[in-house]
């Protein structure tokens, strides 16, 4: 019965988490001038400087999924693969690291965008 409740439990910290880093989003979209594609530019280098300082790291012990799947979550990622990279590689590592922490999740980016494009109707807008 305890471990049905800490799993609830965790799936309620992603989900707020999570929830806060889109409403973060919302109001930019909605307060400031700012297009999708800078905020999301924005998130992601957000991420990146909140695991250099060692502020990230937490929040993602904390809430999980609710902290690596958004955008920011991609961030961290990228910076903790260079991070652990240098560490081996030396500098050398600050090119590859970030690529080889990330490939599973751009590979299966470009994957399901394909699939997607097979199914839809683009419309020109001209």
């Amino acid at each position: 019965m305890d471990f049905m409740w800490i799993d609830i439990l965790s799936y309620v910290k992603a989900f707020v988490v999570g929830g806060l880093f889109c409403v973060a989003g919302q109001i930019l979209i909605d307060r400031t001038k700012l297009t999708t594609g800078r905020i999301m530019v924005l998130f992601l280098l957000i991420g990146i400087f909140l695991t250099a300082i060692g502020v990230y790291k937490p929040i993602v012990e904390f809430a999980g999924a609710g902290a690596t799947v958004p955008i920011i979550g991609f961030g961290y990622a990228l910076a903790n693969g260079v991070i652990k990279e240098v560490g081996k590689e030396g500098l050398y590592g600050i090119m590859t690291g970030g690529l080889k922490a990330t490939a599973g999740g751009i590979a299966a980016a470009i994957c399901f965008g394909y699939i997607a494009a097979l199914f839809s109707n683009p419309k020109s807008k001209g």
